[in-house]
């Protein structure tokens, strides 16, 4: 979603405002929304995760950004990850409605990935997404910087433009993961004369990684990184620690730089149910009139993992260990 102020003055003054101040992300060209909780939400934006997955899985999530500005960025986003029996291949369906002022943008795709082993517990998987993205601006809800332009003599503008992208995990299923990956291939070259006065955008890239230690048998500490490079944009960088508690209760912080605080919670209702919350204050000049930025996460686990018909991996200590909750990421 193109969160910027170029080419579109959205009132009130300080939504403007604060699109200026927020320098990071939110830039000329951006394209993925912004999540906080992205440990939990990785199949969102890299499309090689979808065949790492154990079990079928079902997230479910809403943002709302800079609570308190009228016309703030709001988020839905419901995803399916759903391995093949063979353990070596998925599938991944995305829906993300992201709306800011008089703009919504709907991205929607279809994402395979297939993974292969290099070593016992290490796997790579990659993955490639195809789908697209449905604009539309509502220009009678806007004031605008140059109200002559021809775009502006329709009340309403819809298009339709595709996406191609894709991405590469590496992991140990308990241990730790790193990824890379990219929305879409095909570039601002695209789009028509009308979608480009609205949207520019460029490659985006995807870097997150994290590690999970297991500090006792009842609690395990994730640290946790996601870095986002667009270019003619300063890094979006965001690093994360979280505890989780008897396999139960998970609870953290998250800084992004130059941008925000936040914390987070989660509860693993049963073994096929978490739900997670997580809260912004931002630390830049946009703090003095937002309230801050709320999320929250659903997830669901559906079936039998495809680990082992008994149910069991080696521990760090080399000790068979029940699966009986979702791993840590």
């Amino acid at each position: 979603m193109n969160h910027s102020p170029t080419k579109l003055l959205y009132k009130p003054f300080y939504l403007f405002m604060g699109l200026v101040l927020c320098n990071l992300f939110l830039g000329v060209a951006q394209k993925e929304p912004q999540y906080t909780q992205y440990m939990y939400n990785i199949g969102s934006f890299n499309p090689a995760y979808s065949a790492s997955v154990e079990k079928p899985e079902i997230a479910l999530l809403y943002r709302a950004q800079w609570a308190g500005i009228e016309g703030a960025p709001r988020t839905i986003r419901a995803g399916i990850n759903l391995p093949f029996a063979n353990a070596n291949q998925g599938l991944g369906f995305n829906i993300v409605n992201d709306q800011i002022g008089p703009a919504t943008q709907t991205y929607f795709n279809l994402a395979y990935s297939y993974q292969v082993a290099l070593s016992e517990s290490i796997k790579l998987s990659f993955g490639m997404n195809v789908g697209g993205t449905l604009l539309n601006v509502d220009f009678s809800k806007g004031t605008f910087e140059n109200p002559g332009e021809p775009i502006l003599a329709g009340q309403t503008l819809s298009e339709f433009y595709p996406s191609l992208g894709g991405g590469l995990f590496l992991y140990d299923y308990d241990s730790w993961y790193l990824g890379i990956s990219t929305p879409n291939f095909l570039g601002d070259g695209i789009y028509n004369d009308n979608v480009a006065q609205i949207v520019e955008d460029k490659w985006q890239f995807n870097f997150i990684g994290g590690y999970v230690f297991e500090l006792s048998e009842n609690l395990k500490f994730k640290p946790a990184f996601l870095i986002n490079y667009l270019k003619g944009a300063p890094l979006n960088t965001n690093v994360s620690a979280n505890f989780l508690i008897n396999e139960k209760f998970t609870a953290g912080a998250s800084y992004r730089l130059n941008n925000a605080i936040s914390g987070l919670a989660g509860f693993q209702i049963s073994s096929s149910t978490f739900i997670g919350y997580s809260y912004d204050y931002n630390t830049n000049p946009l703090g003095q009139y937002s309230s801050g930025s709320h999320e929250l996460i659903l997830k669901f686990y559906l079936g039998k993992g495809n680990a082992g018909e008994k149910g069991t991996k080696q521990n760090a200590k080399g000790k068979p260990k029940q699966i009986d909750t979702p791993r840590f990421f």
